[in-house]
């Protein structure tokens, strides 16, 4: 069985009521991939906005697989440290990272966020040497649009970003990155400039997906 684990901030764990891109992209393979998978981490709440805490078991679709290893308000900083024990316990084959927002916006710069990137990869690998990973970059945010430093410190880290990746790639332990989302809107794919409404969540499960799709074979193309 083929474990994916999503690892990401507030888009990735979503809130109280929410399908999340997690859940976009469990359906996809569902349809498309011929093995049998599943979602695997560490936790499994959704962000509770009214208690201010991840305590909500409230999915729009119950059935769902719900582990992951996401956090409101986590970045690579906070991940880089949980990683190893998380795959080891979850038997993790496949990490689905969309991290880096909150590292840029109230911990790191671009490049020291890089750098925890790279310690990310260290401690996943050191539990399991095969681990595959894809990864998101930051994708556009109402900060970003509003302020001209913080955007630039988005666009650095994304190339940093994209060269970490292919630095880090192995045969072995392969990393995938996938593209930002064609013309991602704030207006259309958000409900409040950041985190992803219904066509916000759709469109960053085609960018994992299509990744995986196009650079290793695994399920098909992505049909919302």
């Amino acid at each position: 069985m083929l474990r994916f684990m999503p690892v990401g901030d507030s888009m990735t764990i979503g809130s109280a009521g929410e399908h999340t891109w997690r859940h976009r992209l469990w359906q996809h393979l569902c349809a498309t991939y011929g093995g049998p998978f599943t979602l695997v981490g560490p936790r499994e709440t959704l962000y509770d906005k009214m208690a201010d805490a991840p305590t909500s078991y409230a999915y729009a679709d119950p059935a769902f697989p719900r582990a992951h290893l996401a956090g409101w308000g986590e970045g690579w900083l906070h991940m880089a440290p949980l990683i190893a024990d998380a795959v080891r316990t979850s038997r993790a084959d496949v990490l689905l990272v969309s991290l880096g927002l909150i590292d840029l916006g109230f911990y790191t710069n671009a490049e020291q966020t890089a750098q925890n990137a790279r310690a990310f990869v260290a401690e996943a690998r050191s539990a399991n040497p095969r681990i595959r990973m894809v990864w998101l970059p930051v994708i556009p945010n109402v900060r970003a649009s509003d302020d001209p430093d913080f955007g630039t410190q988005v666009a650095l880290f994304n190339e940093l970003l994209a060269k970490t990746a292919a630095d880090l790639d192995e045969p072995t332990s392969p990393i995938l990155l996938a593209s930002v989302p064609e013309a991602w809107d704030i207006h259309t794919d958000t409900y409040d400039g950041t985190h992803p409404n219904a066509r916000g969540e759709h469109r960053l499960a085609e960018a994992f997906a299509e990744a995986m799709h196009q650079g290793w074979g695994l399920g098909g193309e992505y049909d919302a």
